[in-house]
């Protein structure tokens, strides 16, 4: 095949592109310059798609002795996930822009112009699986290193999108095995640290980042019965679950920590309680997808058993779940756990399985306790 190899930089997809290449593909390597700051440089491990990425990047690219090219997607990039993530926050959600870029950028904006250009797949170094049904349909399942799998931040797939995507990386026993057969390989990226935090925030503050983006007024925080125990400079900047920075006046009864159990960005408040108040078993979401053919269940509106899992590097949780469908919309997907889940916040990414599928995911839009009251 015909194979670009979206090079971040990291040992993960410069690994990929070497396996591409030793299968007999024809492989073109890319980096996608997703910052309109060419000064930019990594600091640690903190951030990703820095100028020194795109020098790693192209380093691994000679090596392996593959053309190498950086396309620019910076204002894209900014359009579809940093003015995302703002909007999310400023309407009192978290959102997760690795999702978004998964969605928006790697697999739809790398993919189309890698078809027009007449590709016939992109490669990455991501740890998840594409597996053929009996029909010969493509499905999105975890990689065999579980500890690695990254199918979660891939859930927003399509079944379309999964017949173009090859992840060499999928039956990989360990990330260890993938440094060493990097050392092997003479690529200099084999001891380079993994990226982590959100890349356009390099220096991990989330909260003085916002406060540069959103028009920050100063509120109310309201305990669980909705009496004011302090104030905050501004409701956007809080998320659900958070327990640090509340900054609280007012000392809990029991002298339990606090924590955010709600954003109210209509009314700029945030409202604050105990622990055990977080836990939900009843989830919400919108802007479905399926990653390949949804189940028949899910497609007839009834309700089907499967695993939810909430966060990148959570577990995922026994449920079921069915999709509310009314005649002028796309449906919500309603899941309901099987045992309470704590910290969950709207505008994250709820992801449902079955086994190792990946069946599809939604944005969680709300989530609440069957077993009390609203707060």
């Amino acid at each position: 095949m015909r194979v670009l190899a979206a090079m971040s930089g990291g040992v993960d997809s410069a690994v990929a592109a070497a396996r591409a290449v030793e299968a007999g593909h024809e492989v073109v390597g890319v980096h996608l310059a997703l910052s309109r700051m060419p000064g930019t440089l990594r600091t640690g491990s903190r951030g990703c798609c820095t100028i020194e990425d795109s020098n790693d990047a192209w380093r691994a690219c000679d090596k392996l002795g593959i053309p190498f090219y950086v396309w620019d997607f910076s204002e894209r990039f900014k359009a579809d996930v940093v003015d995302d993530f703002v909007a999310e926050y400023a309407a009192g959600r978290t959102p997760n822009p690795c999702m978004r870029c998964n969605e928006r950028i790697k697999f739809a904006a790398l993919l189309e112009k890698a078809i027009a250009l007449g590709f016939d797949a992109v490669c990455t170094g991501h740890y998840a699986k594409v597996v053929r049904d009996a029909d010969g349909r493509p499905e999105l399942h975890r990689a065999a290193d579980w500890a690695k799998d990254q199918s979660y931040v891939l859930g927003v797939l399509t079944g379309e999108q999964l017949e173009h995507c090859l992840f060499p990386l999928a039956d990989t026993p360990s990330k260890a095995e993938v440094r060493a057969e990097a050392e092997r390989r003479g690529l200099s990226v084999a001891k380079k640290p993994d990226s982590h935090d959100i890349c356009f925030i390099s220096d991990g503050d989330t909260r003085g980042w916002l406060a540069d983006k959103i028009e920050m007024a100063p509120g109310d925080i309201l305990d669980e019965t909705g009496e004011k125990v302090g104030e905050h400079a501004g409701a956007n900047a809080f998320t659900v679950g958070q327990r640090r920075g509340l900054r609280l006046g007012r000392p809990a009864p029991d002298g339990k920590p606090r924590f955010v159990l709600e954003v109210r960005p209509k009314d700029n408040t945030v409202v604050v309680g105990p622990e055990r108040l977080l836990a939900v078993d009843e989830i919400r979401g919108i802007r479905l997808s399926w990653a390949g053919e949804p189940l028949p269940e899910a497609a007839a509106g009834e309700e089907f058993e499967c695993a939810a899992q909430v966060r990148a590097h959570g577990d995922a949780l026994p449920a079921t779940a069915r999709v509310v469908r009314e005649p002028t919309d796309d449906g919500e997907l309603v899941v309901t756990l099987e045992s309470p889940l704590r910290g969950v916040a709207p505008g994250q990414t709820i992801v449902l399985y079955q086994g190792s599928r990946v069946l599809g995911q939604a944005t969680i839009d709300a989530a609440r306790s069957l077993s009390r009251p609203a707060v």
